[in-house]
């Protein structure tokens, strides 16, 4: 479970959404065919309901379908757990599945793919939410609002999030004790974190790393280009939304919010852009953060655990995957992201797409508001394997036995930090992580390698960008 939510943030990777593009467009015998066990329930009357097989296993789906069943006898459920290495496989498998007339009805959907599914293949909730008002209160005032927000495209909603993971600052405790550092108190800052890493490094040996970091759209340097108050593309809100707004949140909530994220123009080139890339590639060259390139999500907990490394960015996720490795609740912790120019946070969230070509939509929309309610994901998520979106899910018998001791910092970053937002993912965001990936690497592989590598992104960020998915 723990690796497939760090392998979700691998995320699209450029070829495989590339060719399942071309599926759509009637290219789909290019493709590998499916095996009968990626399209169950066809031509059954069942609802069927797609997830990435890794992260819901048997129990998980056992807890979905009988809960399920209990409110809803009548409909046929049948939940498909496509088998596939990560989310970039799983959506190419979804998208040929539409192209070859085998869709599923529903599509779990993490924000890399919000806009991908919403411009192309989903359906806006906003009738069934209005209907539903009275019913659907109670989720939302359970919800925070920068999740919802990320659900929206253009100022309808298409999904109900049911989770998220934001990009916080994980500790092993014997690391910080080694190096005689204190715990950080939440507004420290980046120079705060340089002079950490500094101390680690200087009380361990040379086989030590203090700061472990993974390329990717997720974690990876996106965090520290919110910090520096900057993004890869320009962020900006689509207008409308206040057909939600202004009937789910109270005033003070709902201020600034709009009808969801905008990302547009790229500024890989922008001078805020380059500090951040300067500060990373000064930190690899000190010795003190692996390259980006240097790991990857599958290995990094075990490095953690053993004391290998001091200090990586990730989720709520890390807490249930630190548990199953073996650590202590004591032995690590959790603080926010360091303050640079801005204390903002990135987070990256998911919940269910409905397609446009399912013939059993209402019935469809039963299934998102029974997997949004709370005793539903109560009974789903017990091993602390991600953050719940729903605020009252966070407890401290929660966090009892897997920890961290600080793990009121997994929600209050959105309670805290208002203007933390979603990662940027545009319909294009295939290429866009693609071309992130390929130049981040250039970039860091020495301090003169940085502003070329940049000038290169850009432009390559300017072709992804003009393409229609």
């Amino acid at each position: 479970m723990t690796d497939s939510h760090l392998t979700r943030r691998a995320l699209l990777r450029y070829g495989a959404y590339g060719a399942g593009a071309a599926a759509l467009a009637g290219t789909a015998a290019s493709w590998d065919r499916l095996t009968g066990a990626d399209i169950p329930g066809r031509d059954d009357g069942s609802l069927v309901v797609a997830t990435l097989g890794p992260a819901y296993g048997p129990e998980a789906i056992r807890t979905l379908r009988e809960g399920f069943a209990e409110l809803h006898p009548d409909i046929k459920l049948r939940i498909n757990a496509v088998q596939a290495v990560d989310w970039s496989d799983f959506f190419a498998k979804i998208l040929t599945q539409v192209a070859a007339g085998t869709a599923p009805d529903l599509v779990y959907v993490a924000t890399e793919g919000v806009q991908l599914f919403a411009q192309r293949l989903g359906v806006a909730l906003d009738r069934w939410v209005k209907r539903d008002a009275a019913e659907l209160k109670e989720y939302f005032a359970d919800v925070h609002p920068s999740l919802v927000e990320s659900m929206m495209y253009e100022g309808s909603l298409y999904q109900l999030p049911v989770e998220f993971n934001a990009a916080d600052m994980y500790f092993n405790r014997q690391v910080l004790e080694r190096a005689g550092a204190q715990f950080p108190p939440p507004d420290w800052s980046r120079d705060d974190f340089t002079a950490l890493l500094r101390d680690m490094k200087r009380s361990s040996g040379s086989r030590f790393t203090p700061y472990f970091w993974t390329n990717r759209l997720w974690g990876g340097v996106v965090p520290w280009l919110f910090a520096n108050d900057t993004n890869l593309l320009a962020e900006s809100k689509a207008p409308g939304g206040q057909w939600l707004w202004d009937g789910f949140y109270p005033a003070g909530q709902r201020a600034g919010r709009g009808g969801g994220f905008r990302w547009t123009t790229p500024q890989a080139t922008h001078d805020r852009v380059e500090e951040v890339y300067d500060y990373l590639a000064s930190l690899i060259q000190e010795g003190l953060c692996t390259r980006p390139e240097g790991g990857n999500g599958q290995n990094l907990i075990g490095v953690f655990s053993t004391g290998r490394v001091g200090v990586t960015p990730a989720g709520g996720f890390w807490a249930g995957g630190l548990h199953l490795a073996g650590m202590e609740r004591d032995g690590f912790d959790v603080q926010y992201f360091p303050r640079w120019r801005t204390q903002r946070m990135q987070y990256g969230a998911a919940g269910y797409a409905l397609l446009r070509t399912s013939k059993m939509q209402d019935e469809a929309w039963e299934f998102i508001k029974y997997a949004a309610r709370r005793d539903t994901l109560e009974r789903l998520f017990t091993t602390n394997q991600t953050t719940p979106a729903r605020r009252s899910l966070l407890t401290a018998d929660r966090y009892e036995k897997s920890g961290p001791a600080n793990w009121p910092v997994f929600y209050d970053t959105l309670d805290r930090f208002p203007d933390t937002g979603p990662i940027p993912a545009p319909p294009q965001v295939a290429e866009v992580e693609q071309v992130l990936l390929k130049h981040t690497g250039t970039a860091l592989a020495s301090p003169r390698s940085v502003r070329p590598a940049l000038r290169r992104m850009q432009g390559d960020l300017e072709k992804a960008m003009e393409r229609d998915v």
